[in-house]
């Protein structure tokens, strides 16, 4: 039997999926397969801690490390004698790298040029362990520089994977019994700048919602505000059963940080953003990446961040210290005292923990449909926590009315 441990992103999940679905096709057994993350240095260490447990626990198992540190960092686990093989981003995606594990033909570090990777292809991914959503990656890699970011050596530049292999994938995972698709990917407003006809991420999402009218629930991961779409933003408007939270890569709420990171949109932006499609979507949520203690980052720069929680109305928060990756710009920049970073993370935490706790109470009285995650546990479709009372299964898609709120979720019961 072959484990695998994820760490990351929704695209990880994804790929750990089609990695499972590989290593089977090739026969692997007793084997664990760390899929890795790049994004800081902290993701790293502990990857490297839990290959190290895995060994202790399993000290017959075959060990393979893959994923974007694996990609981005090889070196790091070639170190470890803990680890048996490390395979690249590419690699991983290949039964042929797990067939011939252990044959004496293999070499241990097998992790090619990303950059030379022109095409993603869909992998056809029809089942996820414990999931009650399915991911649908549409797209990898990412041809912008922002200074703080290791991904773009990890997964290489843009591409995207064709309309019909995505619509075709979706209607797998409908006919699998998943009520919910979430569309993955690096840098999902690119989709579709290198396909023919450059087709954008608005034009796939009604392809998809008009040729998997089975589909229930479809939904975005994080998205680049700047770049949506005439289509997109008409979807957002008509389409229903696009879910209405949305996950921003904001990164910050000051100007000249956004400026320093190479970033493409301004703090206005962000703000124009959710506030159109909260004209278009009265009932849309909207979540941000954001990135505390970025090099020369002052008090009043960090503020600008906090309250943009409030101007641009998030309230589902993914807070990062900021964490120097080696070979980025921004490693190079003066840097903020570490205990500083680690205090404004937790002060931005704290203020999305509270900004999370006032759009649950708003909630408060309204009939809400719940997707079911697990026993007595699902989310609304603004993505929204809830736990209820009954035995509804995983998957299922139930109409609930929202009684109370209990610190970070909602309290739901079956509709009188």
């Amino acid at each position: 039997m072959t484990e695998i441990v994820t760490f990351g992103c929704r695209l990880n999940a994804y790929e750990s999926e089609a990695i499972r679905a590989r290593a089977a096709e090739a026969g692997l057994g007793d084997a664990i397969v760390f899929n890795t993350c790049a994004v800081t240095g902290e993701a790293v260490r502990q990857s490297r801690q839990a290959i190290r447990k895995a060994r202790r626990a399993n000290p017959h198992a075959k060990i393979i490390v893959t994923g974007c540190a694996a990609q981005t960092e090889p070196e790091t686990y070639a170190g470890m004698t803990e680890v048996d093989l490390i395979l690249g981003n590419t690699e991983k995606l290949d039964a042929a790298s797990y067939a011939d594990f252990g044959v004496g033909t293999a070499e241990r570090v097998r992790v090619n040029d990303i950059m030379s990777v022109k095409e993603t292809a869909s992998q056809f991914v029809d089942s996820f362990e414990g999931r009650a959503r399915a991911f649908l990656q549409i797209q990898n890699g990412c041809d912008h520089r922002c200074t703080f970011c290791i991904i773009p050596y990890g997964r290489g530049n843009s591409r995207s994977v064709p309309m019909g292999a995505v619509v075709e994938e979706a209607q797998r995972l409908v006919a699998a019994g998943f009520p919910e698709i979430v569309l993955t990917g690096v840098d999902l407003t690119a989709y579709g700048a290198d396909l023919p006809g450059a087709p954008s991420l608005g034009k796939l999402v009604r392809k998809i919602l008009k040729l998997v009218p089975e589909l229930t629930r479809l939904r975005l991961s994080s998205i680049d505000s700047i770049e949506a779409d005439g289509d997109l933003m008409t979807a957002i408007a008509e389409e229903q059963r696009l879910m209405p939270h949305f996950h921003l890569s904001a990164q910050s709420g000051d100007d000249m940080i956004l400026k320093r990171m190479k970033r493409r949109h301004s703090r206005a932006d962000t703000i124009a953003f959710c506030n159109e499609v909260r004209r278009l979507r009265p009932d849309a949520a909207f979540g941000a990446d954001l990135i505390a203690g970025f090099p020369t980052e002052t008090e009043e720069m960090f503020e600008n961040s906090r309250k943009l929680v409030e101007d641009a109305g998030l309230s589902l928060l993914h807070v990062f210290p900021f964490s120097p990756r080696k070979g980025t710009p921004a490693a190079r920049m003066p840097q903020v005292p570490r205990e500083i970073v680690k205090a404004r993370a937790a002060r931005l935490r704290v203020h999305g923990a509270k900004a999370l706790a006032a759009r649950l109470v708003s909630l408060v009285g309204r009939e809400m449909n719940l997707l079911v995650e697990k026993p007595g546990f699902g989310r609304t479709d603004c993505f929204a926590p809830a736990q209820f009372a009954g035995a509804a299964q995983p998957g299922t898609v139930l109409r609930a009315h929202i009684v109370g709120t209990h610190t970070d979720h909602l309290i739901a019961e079956p509709p009188a």
